[in-house]
């Protein structure tokens, strides 16, 4: 579990880091101009009901509309099945734990354009798309998550004590009112029955706002938003496990001293407010580490190396020995390399939050032990992961196909965008290319009447190449056209652009 929480709170931006041991595990961002909407009720306005994909798009007055599949619509749209005894695994709030869940009708018999309906954000726009949204409304509190729409209790199955397990369900059926459910979440192990009536009553509180706010307002409005980022992270993150958790804002320090005074007194000296010059985030090494999450290059101990690339439809992480020599024999380097990787892929896959089709190319092993051995153990290296990820064996080429869920969006699309340059290719043609390319273009227009000017602007490694290297080839190209062509080196454009103009 973690041991510090830093928090740096900016105007523009608040920014949180979960160090486990003194390394940086989590890395979550909440910016003024772009903010987190997962959690957020919404009344929303189905705005196109698409019977192919059994979805519909919510307008919920973002700029995408939001999407919805069927299997999220309550009532006769959908049914939670709770056999799954992975249900009570989850311990993340806000969303409705991942129960199986089936539609018996067809979303084009279940809604219809213009239709009215309350949704809330499960996953927040990543990349082209827009949120998606589900109707199984979930409001976490400190101990405990409401499922006004779903009538059951489940308690984390990290309390393991049968004796507790027992005592907290059966208060909760006390608690409960009938066909509400409730999620008794980790932190709940121990708490008194008094400060569980407490959770209970204030999510019922919101949960009446949120019904009074639909019957008064217009589609499409917010009803109810999650706390912000620091008391999202008080409430999810600090527990007992935590040894330290420093701010550097004394306004929040306070405000947090006040929620944790009330819920966790006993934690309260675990709360420090940072005063030092030098910015939060400098004084615990993270900028750094937060440089290296965004690194495309990502070092091994032992001299090896992952290469992390991100496309349109997957994330492909290579695995390469590097410096690494080893010393036995080389099936051996192979392995201890992989096996290398393995935990800093797991890592970073986590820090990054990178979601969706992952593949990884492990190095050729020859023997299937090996494989076996290197296969086994990234699946122990997921197991921590609060994401879910589906993993495939080892192929014979050394690939590995897994998905992981996507949480939020990943640091590389968070923090980055597409290199404006080479438009996000990665690359740019090389200087020779272009000038080849800028030879064809004059030849096309072919022999002019008489000798013309011609005027080339070209990028300064274009324009060079031609006074240049390229000479000879101009001046072949000056007779064969009937042209006289003047270069004129311009650093403001692109080095694939280049200008010909007839005077």
């Amino acid at each position: 579990m973690a041991s510090e929480i830093i928090i740096n709170v900016a105007p523009e931006e608040t920014r949180v880091a979960v160090l486990d041991r003194k390394i940086l595990t989590d890395l979550y961002i909440d910016r003024v101009k772009q903010r987190d909407f997962v959690g957020n009720v919404y009344k929303g306005k189905i705005v196109k009901v698409l019977p192919g994909l059994q979805a519909a798009f919510v307008d919920i007055g973002q700029e995408k509309a939001a999407f919805m599949h069927v299997s999220e619509l309550v009532g006769e749209a959908g049914k939670l099945d709770f056999d799954d005894p992975f249900v009570e695994v989850e311990d993340k709030a806000p969303e409705v734990p991942k129960a199986k869940r089936s539609s018996s009708k067809p979303i084009e018999e279940l809604v219809e354009e213009g239709e009215e309906l309350m949704v809330q954000v499960t996953k927040g726009p990543i990349g082209t798309k827009g949120s998606r949204v589900t109707a199984y409304i979930s409001l976490p509190g400190r101990y405990l998550v409401f499922m006004p729409n779903v009538d059951h209790i489940g308690i984390s199955r990290r309390i393991e004590k049968d004796e507790e397990r027992a005592r907290l369900k059966q208060l909760m059926q006390k608690l409960r009112k009938p066909g509400q459910g409730y999620i008794v979440r980790t932190v709940s192990e121990g708490v008194s029955d008094e400060e569980l009536r407490s959770d209970v009553e204030f999510l019922q509180a919101s949960w009446e706002e949120i019904l009074d706010k639909k019957k008064r307002l217009k589609a499409p409005a917010l009803l109810h938003s999650d706390l912000d980022l620091v008391f999202r992270t008080v409430r999810d993150h600090f527990t007992r496990d935590v040894q330290h958790l420093w701010i550097d804002s004394k306004a929040d320090y306070e405000a947090i001293r006040e929620f944790v005074g009330r819920y966790l007194p006993e934690l309260l000296s675990r709360i420090h407010l940072y005063t030092k010059e030098e910015p939060i985030f400098d004084h615990f090494d993270l900028e750094t580490e937060i440089s290296k999450a965004m690194a495309r290059k990502v070092w091994l101990k032992s001299g090896g190396h992952i290469v992390i690339d991100h496309t349109e439809a997957m994330t492909v992480i290579d695995v390469n020995t590097g410096r690494f020599v080893g010393k036995r024999d080389l099936e051996d380097t192979i392995v201890r390399t992989n096996l290398e990787a393995v935990k800093e892929t797991a890592y970073q896959l986590k820090l990054r939050s990178i979601g969706g089709i992952i593949i990884i190319d492990f190095i050729d092993m020859e023997r299937e032990r090996n494989r076996d051995k290197v296969f086994q153990a990234l699946n122990e290296a997921l197991t921590h992961d609060k994401a879910r990820t589906r993993i495939l064996r080892v192929s014979d080429l050394g690939l590995v196909e897994m998905s992981r869920e996507r949480v939020r969006e990943d640091l590389y699309r968070a923090l980055s965008e597409p290199c404006h340059y080479c438009d996000g290719r990665g690359y740019t043609k090389d200087p020779i290319t272009v000038c080849y390319e800028l030879f064809r273009d004059i030849r096309r227009v072919g022999p002019t009447d008489g000798e013309t000017m011609l005027m080339v602007g070209a990028h300064p490694s274009v324009a060079s190449l031609l006074t240049d290297e390229e000479s000879n080839t101009v001046a072949e190209i000056e007779r064969e056209c009937r042209v006289k062509m003047v270069i004129k080196s311009d650093p403001t454009l692109h080095i694939e652009q280049y200008d010909i103009v007839m005077l």
